[in-house]
Parts: structure tokens; sequence; C-alpha cells
């Protein structure tokens, strides 16, 4: 179905090209595995050949780029709260004055077994529902899309989030050995190894989450009094260093730690993060997500977010030890659900009786591990040293459980890049939590920073 729109973006009207297909993938006899859903954005007029193309999807995995699509990137988005939060129904949708698609060209990709993509097969589905059979179900769509356009020749971008992170990292490192090279690769809400974030087997995961449960007590104002004076970043970087260096060690210690020291290490913790001694000596100073966005708020009778811990929910039984939902994705699902299957129907004139999955409608994920965890950093390392042009933006929301912003630092200074490499990395960071977008501020910030980024990575006149 193709359609033809305009939208406002700083006083400019742009005219474009919408475009809602299904994409086949085919195996090596030629026969349709499965059905890949795709809507595209493509500005009227502009020369395909120097117009950036930037292909973004989420993550999960399981979920639909219906997140980045409306709540992001796209030219349509539901009206929400400044902060993100839900508005009272019934909701409504606005044109996106922060779209991309004054800068880039906007393919969004539903993965197999996401959104309305299908596969032929249970098998078919099994295999594609994997680290790998992701990566070349979702890399062999992108490049039957660069043929098909003619798009050869474009700038090509990635833009992903969450476990689209892990996915762009494993899709540069894929298709560059296949001669598809990127210009740059925009990571939100980062995960690239999926230890950093999952495993409790060490200590590491407890020092990379600290930061960020500092940020939540910081926003909600249980830090201490001095703390709290303090600016965001420079409370952060206090943080940080307590948490590589007096925490860290702490931890080393293990039950050898000298009863002195344990204590110092939790007054340390109350005045960082808010919570009760009593309950840091219980928790042996370790605790996880679930634990803490449960905990922060307890006396008020408030959960905080997963993905936004600037975000609440109530706690009707204020008894249970961890968080029973969680607020930042209760409260944004329904506006999004409702405005996107309204827009693609009624805008966009797509007309279907399946069901859209905007998440969990994969099978069970396959990581392909045995006793490890995924890891992607590698193909993205092999990504850089194979194509020097490559930019990386990595955008990180400070009140982000999900994935810590501390984590993907980390991840980062352990790749084993040179220095010159890694001059080719962005950062920027944002007082917002995972899905950055859905906050007025941090979303205007997200396309200045993108924009930015787009002109960074282009070849300059003469390359």
């Amino acid at each position: 179905m193709v359609t033809h729109h305009s939208v406002t973006v700083d006083g400019k009207t742009l005219n474009y090209t919408a475009t809602v297909a299904q994409m086949p993938l085919k195996d090596a006899s030629g026969e349709t595995e499965a059905h890949i859903f795709y809507m595209a954005y493509t500005l009227d007029g502009a020369e395909a050949n120097k117009r950036p193309l930037t292909f973004c999807f989420n993550g999960g995995p399981g979920s639909a780029s219906m997140w980045v699509h409306i709540g992001g990137m796209g030219p349509r988005s539901p009206k929400l709260m400044p902060n993100g939060s839900m508005p009272p129904p019934p909701y409504r949708l606005k044109d996106n004055p922060d779209t991309w698609l004054d800068r880039s060209d906007l393919v969004f990709i539903d993965p197999v077994g996401t959104g309305y993509s299908r596969a032929k097969t249970v098998e078919i589905a099994r295999r594609m529902n994997s680290v790998q059979g992701d990566i070349q179900s979702v890399g062999e769509f992108m490049r039957m899309y660069v043929t098909r356009n003619s798009r050869e020749v474009s700038p090509l971008f990635i833009a992903g989030e969450s476990y689209g992170t892990f996915r762009a990292a494993g899709l540069a490192g894929y298709l560059v050995d296949r001669g598809m090279a990127f210009n740059g690769i925009v990571l939100i809400g980062t995960t690239l190894n999926l230890e950093t974030i999952w495993s409790r087997s060490d200590d590491l995961v407890y020092e990379l989450e600290l930061p960020t449960y500092c940020a939540d007590a910081y926003y909600h104002k249980k830090v201490a009094a001095d703390l709290q004076k303090k600016d965001l970043k420079s409370f952060l970087k206090e943080a940080e260093a307590f948490a590589i260096g007096e925490y860290s060690a702490a931890l080393a210690k293990g039950d050898e730690l000298p009863a002195a020291e344990r204590k110092a290490a939790i007054d340390k913790l109350v005045r960082f993060t808010g919570l009760d001694a009593h309950y840091l000596d219980q928790t042996n100073l370790r605790w996880d997500v679930s634990h803490f966005a449960r905990q922060l708020l307890r006396d008020k009778d408030l959960t905080i977010g997963r993905y936004d811990g600037r975000l609440t929910g109530p706690s009707a039984l204020n008894i249970g030890e961890t968080a029973e939902f969680d607020p930042s994705s209760t409260l944004i699902t329904p506006p999004f659900t409702a405005m996107f299957t309204t827009y693609v129907r009624d805008e966009l004139g797509y007309k279907t009786d399946m069901y859209y999955y905007p998440s969990g409608g994969t099978q069970p994920w396959d990581y392909q591990v045995q006793n490890g965890f995924g890891d992607t950093t590698s193909m993205l390392r092999n990504a850089m040293v194979k194509n020097p042009y490559l930019k990386v933006m990595v955008a990180a929301g400070y009140f982000d459980l999900a994935t810590p912003y501390f984590t993907a630092e980390y991840t980062f200074n352990h790749m084993g890049l040179s220095p010159e490499m890694h001059k080719n990395i962005s950062w920027q960071f944002y007082q917002s939590g995972h899905m950055l977008y859905i906050d007025n501020d941090s979303h205007a910030k997200l396309k200045h920073d993108f924009s930015e980024f787009v002109s960074s990575a282009l070849p300059k006149d003469g390359q």
C-alpha cells in the first residue's frame, strides 16, 4: 500500500511517500519461508543516491518496531504527557516535530514473529527466532530492500533500541562480510553483551547497575541532602567512582568483608541510594532491579519503572519484595497500541485481520549459547575494523534500569578497540529512561543528536 502525506518540521513542509508492505524471504530453492512486514517513508523529490536511508527496529527479542516508529522517528506519534506517561483516554495522534524524516528516509522493520511478520512453518519460526537466525533474516530483508529500491549507493544507517542494539551490532558485522557497509549505527538503550545485565554469578552486574539506582534515587529525592544539591551529572560521577572503587572492593571480599568496612559500605549506599541500612545489610549489599523498583518508594506505596525509573505506579499490596508490574511499560502500552493500529489502518490504508504483535509473538528465543550469554561485541568490532568509516552513536538514558548506561560504557571500554577507533564512537546521555524519546525534552535532544551524527557520518566533499 502506497500513500502520500506531508508533515511540517522546523517550519518546513516535507512531502513524503509511505509504503506499507510485506517482503518475502526465500530459501536457496526460491521457496518463500517467511514474510517481513515493514513501513517505509521516503522524501519526495530527493536524490536517492545522496539521501541517507536508516533501517529502524526495536528489540525484545520479540518486539515489533512500533515503539521507535510512532514514539521516536516516524512522522506521526501518540499524544503523551510531557514526561512520557499515559494521558487519559481516548488517545490521539499528532504530527511528530522530532521525526528523523528531514534527515533520512526511514524503514521500520518488524522481525519474524513480531508485528504482522510471520514464518511459513513452526520449524522456520524456530530457526529465525534465534540470535543468528534473526540476524540472517533481518539482514536478508535489508539486502533485498536496498536492491529492490536501487539504494545501493545511498548512505546507509541502522538505528536499534534495546535488543535491537544487540541485533544492530550483529548486522553490521554480518553484512560487512557480504559487501554491505554502513555509514553509521545508532544504539538506543544499549546491550551488546548480555552477561553484563543478566549474570549474577559474580559481582560485576551489581557494580554496573549501581549508578542507575543512584540516578533514580536522585530523581525521587531520596539521596543524602548534600548530594541532592549537586547537579545530576556531578552526582553520578561520584556514584560511578564509588561503584568501581569502594563498592567493588567491598563486594570482592565476599564473606571476609570486615564488619567495619561492611558498615562503611552500607553507610555510603544509604547516602547514594536512599535505601534503608537494615535492608541493605539483609541483601548482603547486593540486590537486583525488581527488588529496587519495589523498595525505593515503598514508604509512598509506589513502584518505579524498570524501563524508566522516573515513572511510578501504585502498589496496592505493599508487602511484596519485588515489583508486581512495570509502570513504565503499562503506562505507554495502551496509547501506543491503539494509535498504531488506527494509524496503519485508517491513515496508511493497510487492512488485515491478522493480530499485530507489539511483543511476545515469537517462539521461545534461542540465544545459541550453553552456560553463557549472547554477545555481539565481536561482530561490531569486526564491522569497525573492516569499515574504518563506520560511526557509532550511543544514546543512553540515565534512569534506564533495563540497560544501565554504565554497563554500555563498560562494554565499549572492553571491546579491544584502538584509540583511533574509539574516535568513531560518540556518546549522548539523556535525563530519561530506556525509551528516551517518550520524554519531550529528550525526544528533541535525540533528534538534534541524530542530525549532528548523520552530518558527521556522511562523506565530505571530494571523498
